[in-house]
């Protein structure tokens, strides 16, 4: 007689199944987890065929294979893994429809199936492809998780299951089903620890900006407008295109969009699109997944991700490069992107405003700017006057700058004649708002009182003439250009460089540049 502490010799098939489930319980990698399953159950267990779903979001319904057996389209089970004669996700089984098929009656709460007659079974179809498969068995069942249904799996012998095998593959599904809880638990962590450190990052990048205002200044009839405008598109999640001259204040109108939406709450996440080297474009916005190229060491999340549930900024939209331009359009269209290197795509909530100096029409017709494209972003254009529109406003700027810079310099300043206000008032403004601020900025530091005192050169220079209206803005920008580059040598880049006082970017100006058709001139010999 064997005395109670003793147990019964564990089977075969129990052995097996207790090794795949203590190195499904080793990984919280969800793919490992769910490829250790069902490698484990063709190895160990003589599987012909093993595979798991899992249920999801109706992604690919209008390629599904079994969308006519679906009534549901918002979920329905997606093929996660499989192992032995298939290993393909790709094909005609992956997407079932709850309720559909033996897999999807599973789910929906018919419970597990087992059967050693495959080809007697009228619940399973495909009676050829089992015959030439040499198949006997099969075993189904539901991957419950404290009474939530994750999925199904599900496996195929060449040999009859014993009861006993049956009865360990129940047990086997709910510890697979806890351990593949743990693994989707620990990626909602990952996904998030790692979005919060971009966002901590990408504020912390924020907070050293210098946005130049502390808020919409303005008081004239075409500022009114834009305001007006912008509480009309802001409740709503339309994409908004902003049009005007640098130095108009774009992305201060985009922060007001962003502020007055109901996504206020999620962070606003600027792009410079003219910054960025056209090499890394595509990484910068979309991310990338560690060793997706030379110097990956590391996955990045790209601004679009980092932007999800928010408003995403493009500025300096028309300095995308054409490939760009195309994953640009699928984003638009889709709102779903795939990071480089991964083969999975990523969807995203987001609101999208852009803003360009450019003519984007003009572009499209020269094709550097894709026409769908175009189409995409300029679903609610605003318009944003130039400085030299709304001169009524200069006095309110020249007041907001001098206190600003007050307090910066600890100087009194508070105190302008009327003649030079006159003059800052009829002077052209091709720089716009940034020009004006750092002019006053410069006067702030040349004026030894309360006075603020202009720099004479503003308006002893052509520019400081009055506007000659029969010039064309294109020759008004041209002159500007030109004679900024020439008081610097020629110099782009750097602090003293054209583009610093110009408040552009470097690759903007030389963009610039090249439309105006604007070189600098050959040394004579």
């Amino acid at each position: 007689m064997e005395s109670p502490s003793s147990s019964t010799p564990s089977s075969p098939a129990q052995k097996a199944l207790d090794r795949i489930a203590l190195q499904m319980a080793s990984s919280l990698d969800l793919h490992v987890v769910l490829t250790t399953i069902t490698q484990g159950l063709v190895d160990d267990l003589d599987a012909a065929f093993a595979r798991i779903w899992l249920l999801g979001p109706g992604d690919l319904c209008t390629g599904c294979y079994k969308a006519s057996a679906c009534r549901d389209h918002t979920q329905c089970l997606h093929l996660r893994a499989s192992a032995g004669l298939y290993s393909t996700l790709d094909g005609e089984y992956r997407r079932i429809p709850l309720g559909s098929l033996k897999i999807g009656k599973i789910a929906q709460g018919a419970g597990p199936m087992q059967t050693n007659d495959v080809v007697g079974d009228d619940r399973l179809p495909n009676k050829q492809w089992m015959k030439d498969n040499g198949l006997q068995s099969f075993a189904g069942y539901p991957l419950v998780f404290r009474g939530d249904v994750l999925g199904v799996i599900a496996m195929f012998g060449r040999r009859p299951l014993a009861d006993e095998e049956c009865e360990r593959l129940a047990t086997f599904a709910h510890q697979a089903a806890t351990a593949i809880k743990n693994a989707q638990l620990f990626a909602e962590v990952e996904q998030l620890t790692n979005r919060l450190q971009a966002e901590n990052v990408y504020l912390r990048e924020e907070i050293k900006l210098d946005h130049h205002f502390d808020e919409i200044i303005g008081e004239s009839q075409a500022m009114k407008a834009v305001l007006k405008k912008v509480e009309q598109v802001a409740p709503t999640d339309s994409t908004v295109l902003l049009l005007g001259e640098t130095g108009t204040g774009k992305e201060l109108i985009a922060r007001a969009v962003h502020d007055l939406s109901p996504r206020s709450a999620r962070p606003l996440v600027r792009v410079n699109c003219g910054a960025i080297p056209a090499n890394l474009v595509e990484s910068e916005l979309f991310g990338h997944e560690k060793g997706a190229f030379t110097g990956a060491l590391a996955k990045r999340i790209g601004r679009f991700e980092l932007a999800d549930g928010g408003t995403i900024f493009l500025d300096e939209v028309g300095e995308l490069p054409l490939d760009a331009q195309v994953k640009l359009l699928r984003v638009l269209q889709e709102r779903e992107f795939e990071r480089i290197g991964s083969g999975r795509s990523t969807k995203v909530n987001i609101r999208v405003i852009a803003a360009t100096n450019r003519d984007l029409p003009a572009a499209v017709e020269a094709g550097s700017f894709r026409s769908d494209l175009l189409y995409r972003l300029n679903v609610f254009p605003i318009d944003l006057p130039p400085l030299r529109n709304r001169t009524s406003d200069i006095p309110l700027f020249v007041r907001t700058f001098a206190g600003r810079l007050s307090k910066k310099f600890g100087k009194r300043l508070d105190q302008i004649s009327q003649q030079t206000m006159d003059r800052l008032m009829r002077y052209a403004w091709p720089g716009n708002v940034r020009e004006l601020e750092n002019v006053i900025e410069r006067a702030a530091i040349l004026s030894p009182g309360p006075i603020l005192q202009v720099d004479e050169v503003l308006f002893q220079s052509d520019r400081a003439a009055a506007p000659d209206t029969s010039r064309t803005l294109e020759e008004v920008e041209r002159a500007h250009i030109t004679l900024v580059l020439q008081e610097v040598d020629w110099v782009v880049e750097g602090k003293q460089g054209a583009a610093t006082r110009l408040g552009l970017h470097p690759n903007t100006l030389r963009s610039r540049m090249q439309k105006l058709g604007i070189k600098k001139p050959r040394p004579s010999s």
